[in-house]
């Protein structure tokens, strides 16, 4: 080949060359001018995800506030250590070192992993909350070395009188896994919920909006800066009715007993003014985070700290149920003012015998009803009964608000049970029986309400109108409605209400109010936990004071004062406390003699 043919064939391999090193480097730049214009928006979008990143930020709860403005659920700051396993090099590690730290058992260690396991890679996990100053200090120490954990400032809930108001107010507590509902809000460390009480009942009200921060963190996942921030919004604060001061008092007073209850209603409204249950527990237990030892002493107790007898308590109401036995035979006209029955002591059925529970001896003697409801003669009542039937009386409780919830602000509630022939057919398949009807005549047998309901049918009597309880004040409710009842009936009732109080032989005379223009009128109650045998009887313990406190009867009473423009309504439930009379009407006196001067100030 000439020298002249190799020069051609070098220049057309150099141009081949040049052309595919010119085609490769117009498509190089060319992709870079895609990736750098074209898809900057994209790949932008990609790197920030890298760097940056979101997390909500828990709001802070709403506050409640009773009658006067008293706070009586808040929140206080507190310092939280927290992991997150995205963020994670060595969680083995990473846990040994908190455990040593933190002074953590093996249970923390075994909640922790679990928690990370189950929760998102980047969703915070709580490791101890509650951190002493001294612990916030050592964790801050040793950050650097402790990759994925960090330090928070967080909220806990706080109850000033967590132990007065743990049944009305409720409690938060941790978030359990059938509660988690896709709000990632739920899953935030030190994240507290409503469960019982105003607590939960407005919880999405009390709960807030979270915010979020937008932060940048470095190669090892440490925030290098915040870039931007939407701040949470604050729950809502509620008023509740409660007047804190009226509720220290009463809780006070009935703490002299083993277990009890009361409610005061104002009597015209509903507006609930003090409401307690004995025994009750801290509701701070719960917001800090209650251990196992604490949850299994209050979960054991007998005394049953955690039941709110005041809402789910069903008890026989005893002879406060006379009032509806009276009032629904009267509206049927099967009796009047002036009829009257003789009181021998007892009734029989068959081979049977009814007593009259009643402290006289040797029964009552001839009595109208008036006498009857003041003297609380079972026998009179028997009779009533027989001649109105359970379906009489179960109608007239129903229209008080017995049988079924009341429809409180709160949750949980429990409806009691009004029998009535068909209900029996319905649960038993069989038919109903005389013997029945004198139990449910006196309040016993089938029969169950609530010191709540209670409460309410007081309310109902002393008003002739519908009149439904309510706790938070700001609720729109319906007025109340005339019962459309006959007025003398209703005033019929009332006056043996107030000869039971003011009466000499009434059987709360004892518990009358002396002071002038505030006299109370009210009904007492006892309710057997058990049957009282022939033998029991022949062996005196038809007498409470002579068995066990936990077979003795409840005690009950209902009342109102002051008599003329009554004011207020109450009922008290003494557990075990074996006489209405002697245990339950001293404690509704007390009270009502509280709200009175409390609330009037």
């Amino acid at each position: 080949m000439s020298s002249q043919d190799k020069q051609q064939l070098f220049t057309r391999r150099a141009l081949i060359l040049g052309g595919a090193q010119g085609i490769l480097l117009s498509s190089l730049l060319g992709r870079l001018g895609y990736l750098q214009i074209y898809s900057r928006d994209h790949y932008q979008t990609l790197s920030d995800k890298n760097r940056l990143y979101s997390r909500l930020i828990a709001p802070s709860r709403g506050q409640i506030i009773d009658a006067r403005g008293k706070i009586l659920a808040t929140y206080h700051n507190t310092y939280r250590a927290t992991v997150v396993r995205d963020q994670i090099e060595d969680l083995h590690q990473l846990l040994s070192s908190i455990q040593s730290l933190l002074g953590l058992d093996d249970n923390d260690i075994e909640r922790i992993s679990k928690e990370l396991k189950r929760k998102p890679r980047f969703v915070p996990v709580t490791i101890k909350e509650g951190l002493s100053w001294d612990e916030v200090t050592r964790l801050e120490l040793h950050l650097p070395d402790l990759i994925g954990m960090d330090v928070e400032q967080g909220q806990n809930r706080y109850y000033p009188y967590g132990l007065e108001t743990c049944h009305c107010i409720g409690y938060v507590a941790a978030v359990s896994e059938n509660e988690l509902d896709g709000d990632p809000l739920l899953e935030l460390p030190g994240m507290r919920i409503g469960k019982s009480g105003v607590e939960k009942t407005y919880e999405m009200k009390l709960r807030g909006m979270p915010g979020v921060k937008q932060v940048e963190l470095n190669a090892v996942r440490r925030i290098v800066r915040e870039l931007s921030t939407t701040p949470s919004v604050k729950g809502e604060d509620i008023p509740i009715t409660i007047d804190m001061e009226l509720q220290q008092s009463v809780a006070q007073r009935l703490s002299l007993e083993k277990g009890a209850a009361a409610i005061i209603l104002d009597a015209n409204t509903g507006k609930t003014l003090s409401y307690v249950s004995i025994p009750g527990f801290d509701a701070n237990l719960f917001s800090e985070g209650i251990s196992k030892v604490q949850w299994d002493t209050l979960l054991n107790d007998p005394l049953r700290p955690l039941n709110d007898k005041v809402l789910t308590g069903q008890y026989g109401p005893g002879s406060t149920f006379k009032m509806m036995v009276a009032l629904a035979a009267l509206e049927a006209g099967v009796i009047t003012a002036s009829t009257s029955f003789c009181c021998t002591g007892y009734i029989t059925l068959g081979d049977h015998a009814f007593h009259c529970h009643s402290w006289k001896h040797g029964g009552h003697g001839t009595l109208n009803l008036e006498a009857a409801i003041a003297r609380s003669c079972d026998v009179y009542f028997f009779q009533v009964g027989k001649l109105l039937g359970i379906d009489g009386m179960a109608n007239m409780a129903k229209r008080f608000g017995m049988g079924e919830c009341t429809g409180i602000d709160l949750p949980g509630e429990k409806p009691g049970l009004i029998p009535s022939r068909k209900w029996k057919t319905r649960v038993f398949g069989k038919s109903w029986m005389l013997g029945e009807t004198y139990n449910a005549s006196i309040g016993q047998g089938y029969v169950l309400a609530t010191p709540l309901q209670l409460a309410v049918m007081t309310a109902r009597l002393v008003t002739g109108k519908t009149i439904h309880p309510n706790l938070v004040a700001d609720n729109n409710l319906e007025a109340p409605e005339d019962m459309g009842l006959n007025v003398e009936h209703l005033q019929l009732v009332r006056s043996g209400m107030e000869r039971a109080v003011n009466e000499p032989g009434g059987s709360a005379y004892a518990s009358r109010i002396t002071e002038e223009g505030f006299e109370m009128a009210g009904k007492t109650g006892s309710t057997q936990v058990q049957r009282i045998t022939k033998r029991d009887r022949e062996q005196g313990l038809a007498s409470s004071a002579n068995r066990p406190w936990h077979t003795r009867e409840h005690a009950l009473f209902v009342g109102y004062a002051p008599l003329k423009n009554p004011r207020f309504v109450t009922s008290v439930l003494v557990e075990h406390g074996g006489s209405g009379a002697k245990a339950a009407a001293p404690v509704a006196k007390d009270i009502l003699l509280m709200a009175q001067k409390i609330i009037s100030m």
